[in-house]
């Protein structure tokens, strides 16, 4: 019990230390005791001067303690420094002790700390009383704790320095062993009797009680740590491409695509998507929570030069790129003959005609080399209503004008608000040279397919602006191991075989002409004369409950230590994406609802996805360390020679390189542990950094 301090006892005694404290007080004696037998024990065995008579309240920090005619025990350090006053009751019990600091981690130590001997830790002071008796005369020192609650904390403090044995029985061994793994400490784990009770009631030596059959002892330094997660991407382990995600003609397309190109399944499948999305969302939008949205996606690849991409693409887009085409065709046909008719035409009847019919806008779509404001304008001109960005050199995008300086973040507004909810917004000053008075542009689409190397992905991939503008969160990527060095070229057989002759890549050509270019000509027009999209519905609420599970079971891999729990933004957008593949699937099989099938097979894709961007999530351009992986380094090198391997936070704080502290250096950390490479704990006032013994070698 605590009582405050007058002002006239604060001035008299202010607040000693614990020196003082000790100066202040005679040893106790036998008489001062009065017969307990638990400090007459003691009394015998111990030196002078480690029990005092305490023969007035104590002046602490926190006020003014209650110890008068209490015993004291001295505590110590592990460098055998006095550091706290444990004040008993003679014949008191352990919940009327008090201690001077109780935020001092330290021991009664029974014995002497000389290397040779064991630390053998005991959770109260009575036990390690009864065990230094019967262990008189064995190389071995007892550390006794003030209490159980402190008994954890004073185990680590003094296993920094030496190993440290625990005992108890195999009913209780959790209670022990789990707060301690990691730690420099032995488990000595008897069956039924506690080492205590074996030297109490049986002729064993202690030495015996651990060679008996069923005494384990277990080293708790490497027993739990985990193997720690790798900290940088291996691109020699990619993601396993789910072929089975597709079905039937899309499927065996993918697969064909892969075959006749010799391309990785993962970028036939990513190319299909692309061209997928490119027609359906002119056509169709997909259902989300109480609304609809764009059936758009954002797809990025990584593909080496001579992989393979531009091949691929040349089969998934070819009715595409023929309907462009042709359209293209038809365009300066229109141009050339609104020229000829401006050349024929004078005075009224010319300013007549340029009134009722202006110049024929070139309908392009599919757009391979550009940067994103033509296109952006080719919106609010209403020129087009839905357009793909897509090239198999990615370093256009990436490294081109549009992510360069202060046109990045805006460009990267203006995707994401695409992505999202098919808006323009292209607010300019009327008074440039390029003023337009149309500004936005409402209920159009874009879909980006975006194939590149290595090289110019692992920069793009950790961009804090892409990162932060979500542009990275909405995308689906893929990143398969190529090709190249197993491709088979003189197989006379496979070079007779064309594409073009091939049944199902025909169907599916067939399939992309009608969804280009469909024949219905009763389809809903907006009042521009556009079509308008068809809000793809979940089959049944059976199918909508079906999504919304899958949809959940990802909300709950966000949560602390789960795989997503560093993915969040990314995580959050494959429901969304889901949808948006599973509409599209509807779409190409022309039909007006998505299945369970549809979902299922959606989320597979998705699933794929994400497992490759956990993959990249700590990519840096090659040969550069992340700065998790420096971090890790560095704590591995300072944790080195200590037994057991942990380092004060403060230390890490302060000394940790430049580039790593501040808020970014707690991140890291909180990486670092989830990935099995560290432990944070607490003991007393002090913050411990545990680095895992696995990563240390000589």
């Amino acid at each position: 019990m605590t009582i405050p301090q007058t002002d006239s006892q604060e001035k008299t005694r202010g607040k000693a230390g614990l020196v003082s404290i000790l100066g202040e007080h005679q040893p106790a004696t036998a008489q001062t005791l009065q017969d307990d037998e638990l400090l007459k024990k003691l009394h015998d065995i111990l030196e002078p001067n480690r029990l005092l008579d305490i023969k007035a309240n104590l002046s602490v920090n926190q006020g003014e303690l209650l110890t008068t005619g209490m015993v004291g025990l001295v505590l110590h350090n592990k460098d055998y420094e006095p550091v706290n006053l444990l004040c008993m009751p003679p014949n008191g019990k352990p919940k009327d002790y008090v201690v001077t600091d109780p935020f001092e981690t330290a021991a009664f130590i029974i014995g002497t700390m000389d290397s040779t001997h064991e630390l053998i830790a005991v959770d109260n002071i009575a036990d390690a009383v009864e065990l230094s008796y019967f262990m008189l005369g064995e190389p071995v020192t007892i550390l006794a704790s003030r209490d159980e609650w402190s008994f954890n904390d004073m185990v680590k403090h003094f296993s920094q320095d030496a190993p440290v044995t625990v005992m108890t029985t195999a009913d209780v061994k959790d209670k022990f062993i789990k707060p301690l793994i990691g730690s420099n400490v032995r488990a000595v784990i008897t069956s039924e009797r506690t080492v205590l009770e074996h030297l109490e009631y049986g002729p064993l030596s202690y030495q015996a009680i651990l060679a008996l059959d069923d005494t384990k002892i277990i080293d708790l330094k490497t027993i739990a740590w985990p193997t720690p997660e790798p900290l940088s991407s291996d691109p020699s382990k990619p993601t396993r491409y789910p072929i089975e995600a597709w079905d039937g003609l899309l499927q065996r397309v993918i697969k064909k695509i892969a075959y006749y190109q010799q391309v990785p399944d993962a970028m036939a499948g990513q190319c299909i998507l692309g061209a997928l999305a490119h027609m359906g969302q002119a056509h169709v939008d997909a259902p989300f929570g109480y609304k609809h949205m764009p059936a758009s996606l954002i797809l990025i690849t990584e593909g080496e030069s001579g992989s393979g991409k531009t091949q691929a693409m040349d089969l998934s887009h070819y009715k595409i790129k023929e309907y462009e085409q042709k359209q293209h065709e038809q365009y300066i046909t229109r141009e050339q003959e609104h020229k000829a008719q401006i050349a024929s035409l004078k005075g009224a009847e010319l300013k007549e005609y340029l009134a009722n019919e202006p110049a024929p806008h070139n309908p392009e779509r599919l757009f391979k080399d550009a940067t994103i404001e033509p296109i952006l304008d080719k919106f609010v001109n209403g020129e087009i209503t839905d357009a793909s960005w897509s090239t198999d050199d990615a370093a256009q995008f990436f490294n081109g004008h549009t992510m360069k300086g202060d046109t990045a973040g805006n460009a990267l507004a203006a995707i994401t608000d695409l992505y999202s909810g098919g808006e323009v917004n292209r607010t300019r000053s009327q008074k440039n040279a390029y003023a337009n008075p149309r500004t936005k542009a409402y209920n159009v689409r874009m879909t980006l397919m975006l194939m590149a190397q290595r090289i110019i992905l692992e920069p793009a991939l950790t961009d804090d602006m892409m990162n932060q503008q979500g542009f990275l969160a909405r995308a689906l990527i893929a990143c398969p191991n190529s090709l190249q060095g197993y491709r088979t070229w003189d197989d006379i057989e496979r070079r007779q075989q064309s594409p073009f002759m091939d049944s199902d890549l025909q169907a599916y050509w067939s399939r992309c002409s009608d969804l280009l270019d469909p024949v219905d000509s009763n389809a809903p027009t907006d009042e521009k004369g556009a079509p308008k999209r068809f809000k793809m519905s979940w089959q049944d609420k059976q199918t909508e409950q079906v999504f919304y599970e899958h949809m959940q079971a990802i909300e709950n891999q966000q949560a602390k230590s789960m795989p997503l729990e560093y993915l969040k933004a990314y995580a959050s957008r494959m429901a969304e994406n889901a949808s948006r593949i599973a509409t599209l699937i509807a779409f190409f099989d022309k039909r007006k609802a998505i299945t369970t099938d549809d979902i299922k097979r959606a989320f597979m894709l998705v699933g794929y996805s994400t497992a490759e961007r956990l993959r990249y999530q700590d990519a840096t351009p090659t040969g550069e360390q992340t700065d998790i992986e420096k971090l890790s380094v560095w704590l591995i090198d300072k944790a080195k020679g200590k037994n057991p391997a942990v380092l004060n936070k403060s230390y890490v704080t302060q000394h940790a390189p430049n580039a790593l502290r501040g808020k970014k250096l707690n991140y890291l950390l909180d990486d670092l542990e989830s990935m099995g490479h560290i432990r944070l704990e607490s003991e007393g006032r002090r913050r411990l950094v545990y680095v895992n013994p696995k990563l240390i070698t000589d």
